[in-house]
Parts: structure tokens; C-alpha cells; sequence
């Protein structure tokens, strides 16, 4: 089967590899396509910690696909069983997963692509964010997981102050549901408009989701005393300082909302499912990019340069890209 492996900073080629054999209560999913996460543009340009080459299909972890062989002693699973699986190779053809870390897709999805892991994610920050009707909530970084929180924020009954870089992005919140929206280019001047916009009480939530010092630094700004400060961004690239007098003063809570269990990694797949099935959710919008797998690098490329209209690459294991 084909594998794609890092061979250096910027650098992938496609391997041809053994298909692995799963063992007792495994099983192998042939993938259909593998969602492209931020949090792999840190090691795609190469850090002092990243060993090179990788593991073949290292860094996917947002497969979907279908069963196509089971271990032993796995009973509720079939060969065909269209599904999306927790594992961490699946820029491949295929990837193995223990059976309780894979989540089926209802029919009624069709062949339309789901990378239930990160909409899952969406969902488990949601929780850890405890919204609550009448809150007013600042998100800072409107990308897949901005916008997905932003739609489940809104739907709660909360008011929603959609903050991020690029107008595109901007007219994204507003589509999923965003109440205020504010370019992200000033600090003081957006400090200073929440403020305006909260009647100087500032935001009962900020999730902060863009993974930098400054929109840290600006999320802690934004929170309002006994608030709370929801660390969703994915900070790779070294230490952080934080205005400690800031945070002693505001005696807000801190939430590092990045879940690290499976169990609960899988039942934020298993809510996300059940929202797009139910027509709460449309996630079809953000699925905005598809490159075959021999074109890996180029969907690393746009994840990281965000060209106008961007929101998710996906790689397609069946080439299919537009």
C-alpha cells in the first residue's frame, strides 16, 4: 500500500509499504481521505525535536473509511462498515485501529468525506467551555474549529464575538451565527471595542484557538472576572509568558481543552455524528480543499499559507482533488 512519509523539513515522498495485519481486537480501515490538522505544520517545517524520516502515514489522524479486515474477538464491526477512526497514520492507504477507537457513519452520510476527529474536538472544547445561555463569548481564531464553536456556542444561547485575521474568515463567523465580528489587527483597539460591545464587563468566555503568544496574551485581556479562558490553540512552537498580575486580578479559570483519553476523543466523534446527522451541524462549507496523497505537501502548504477561501485540506486516498 502507498504511505506517506516526512523526509525532512518541507520535504514528503509516497512509499510503498506492507499492509499492516490486524491483531486481536483490531481493526484495518482502507481510507477513503485524511483530514489536514494544524497541529502538523509544526513538525512539517522541521523543529530540533521532529526525527526524520517519519513512521509511514505519520502525522494523519483525521481518517475516515471503511473496514476492511477485523482481528479477533471484534463482534460489532464488518468488513464494509463505513466508519471514522482515532489513530495517528493515516496519510495512507490504510491504518489500524483498536476497535473502540473507531466510530461507524450512518448511511445516510453516502461517500461524502467526514473527518469526524477534529469536529469531535470542536465538540469536547464546547463542553469544557461550559456556555451557557445569555454569555457573551469571544473566540479568537475562526478556522475549522472557530467556526464549528461558533455554531454551537450561538445555538446555546450565547452571543458571540467572532475575532480573526483574514475578512474571509470574518464573513465565516457570521455565517455560523456570530453576532459581532472584529479584525484581528490591533490589540488595543480590540480590547477596546469588546469592551464597547460588553459594556465594560468583557466576555464570560474567550476560547482562544490559534495556537500564538499574542492572541493569548489578547484572550486573557478579553475574559472577565471569574470568567473563563479556554485554551483550544495547539501552542507547538515553545514556552509561553503570561500576564500573571492579569490573571491573579481577573481570578477567571484557565482550561487547557486538549483531550488526551480516547474514550473521550471518541464520544466528541460520536456527538459530532450525531449533529451533522441530525441537520444541527453543516460542516460541508468547511471542507473547503481536497489534494490526492502524492500532493501532501502542497495541503501542508495551504494549511499553513490559508489562501483566500480556505478553511480544511483534505488528502483523498482515491486522488480525488479540487
Amino acid at each position: 500500500m502507498r504511505a506517506a512519509v516526512l523526509t525532512g523539513p518541507g520535504a514528503v515522498r509516497v512509499d510503498q509499504v506492507d499492509r499492516p495485519v490486524p491483531g486481536p481486537g483490531q481493526v484495518r480501515v482502507r481510507l477513503e481521505g485524511c483530514g489536514v490538522c494544524a497541529s502538523n505544520l509544526t513538525p512539517w517545517e522541521g523543529p530540533d525535536w521532529m526525527t526524520f524520516p517519519t513512521a509511514p502515514g505519520a502525522l494523519g489522524h483525521e481518517g475516515w473509511g471503511r473496514v476492511e479486515a477485523i482481528g479477533t474477538d471484534v463482534a460489532d464491526l464488518s468488513p464494509g462498515d463505513r466508519v471514522a477512526i482515532l489513530s495517528g497514520h493515516a496519510f495512507a492507504d490504510t491504518d489500524i485501529a483498536a476497535a473502540d477507537q473507531l466510530v461507524r457513519l450512518p448511511h445516510s452520510f453516502g461517500d461524502t468525506p467526514f473527518p469526524a476527529e477534529p469536529i469531535g474536538c470542536a465538540f469536547n472544547i464546547f463542553r469544557r467551555s461550559d456556555i451557557q445561555p445569555g454569555q457573551t463569548v469571544a473566540i479568537l481564531g475562526i478556522g475549522f474549529l472557530g467556526a464549528i464553536l461558533t455554531r454551537l456556542a450561538t445555538d446555546a444561547g450565547a452571543r458571540v464575538i467572532a475575532i480573526s485575521r483574514r475578512p474571509f474568515s470574518l464573513d465565516l463567523a457570521r455565517r455560523y451565527g456570530a453576532a459581532e465580528t472584529i479584525a484581528m489587527e490591533d490589540h488595543w483597539a480590540i480590547i477596546d471595542r469588546v469592551k464597547t460591545l460588553t459594556d465594560g464587563r468583557f466576555c464570560d468566555r474567550v476560547i482562544e484557538a490559534v495556537g500564538k503568544q499574542w492572541p493569548l496574551d489578547l484572550a486573557a485581556e478579553l475574559t472577565t472576572e471569574g470568567g473563563r479562558l479556554v485554551i483550544a490553540g495547539y501552542h507547538q512552537d515553545g514556552p509561553r509568558q503570561v500576564n500573571m498580575q492579569l490573571w491573579n486580578w481577573r481570578g477567571f479559570d484557565v482550561v487547557n481543552a486538549h483531550e488526551r483519553d480516547p474514550a473521550v476523543s471518541r464520544r466528541g466523534m460520536e456527538e459530532a455524528v450525531a449533529a451533522v446527522a441530525s441537520g444541527r451541524l453543516d460542516v460541508a462549507p468547511l471542507l473547503t480543499h481536497r489534494y490526492p496523497l502524492d500532493r501532501l505537501g502542497d495541503a501542508l502548504d495551504a494549511t499553513r499559507d490559508r489562501p483566500d477561501g480556505f478553511v480544511k485540506a483534505m488528502v483523498m486516498m482515491d486522488g480525488d482533488a479540487r
